[in-house]
């Protein structure tokens, strides 16, 4: 059985709409992203003094597939706080018909990881909330992370 965290939706726009708006992370996930995101690379994303990570930009196949690669990682709300490093991030695109699949998946991120609830929670809120929204509507909802730390009785070190 397949344990990595996995989630995907569908829509109507197209695999190169959606590949742009993956590549856009800021417009999803975080404003607080230093670095390029739409190029091969590394970027750095932080919230507070709960989570950062960086992350290397491996593959960028337009219309096709986006991979990530956690080069390190630091969450102050587990004992062991490099959970996430050499873990990968892989979104998936593909044509389904008259519709756009786009599948996320976390390689590595496990329910045994003490994180999972936290991190499952995130995934599901930034990409089938924020990612989808940005894709159909034009606009994410990225910065969900205090909503998230309050609800998971996360504070700030």
């Amino acid at each position: 059985m397949n344990q990595n965290y996995s989630i995907s939706f569908e829509v109507d726009q197209s695999p190169d709409e959606v590949f742009t708006a993956i590549n856009n992370v800021r417009g999803w996930w975080s404003e607080e992203i230093e670095g390029k995101t739409d190029e091969l690379g590394e970027f750095k994303y932080h919230y507070q003094d709960i989570h950062r990570c960086s992350i290397r930009i491996t593959e960028l196949v337009p219309g096709r597939q986006v991979a990530w690669h956690i080069t390190d990682n630091y969450f102050s709300f587990v004992k062991d706080m490099s959970e996430w490093t050499d873990t990968d991030i892989v979104f998936e695109i593909a044509k389904k018909d008259d519709k756009t699949e786009v599948r996320f998946t976390h390689v590595g991120l496990t329910p045994t990881y003490e994180c999972y609830p936290v991190c499952s929670d995130s995934w599901g809120t930034y990409i089938n909330g924020s990612l989808r929204d940005l894709i159909t509507k034009g606009k994410g909802q990225p910065n969900q992370n205090e909503r998230i730390a309050n609800k998971h009785g996360i504070e700030n070190a």
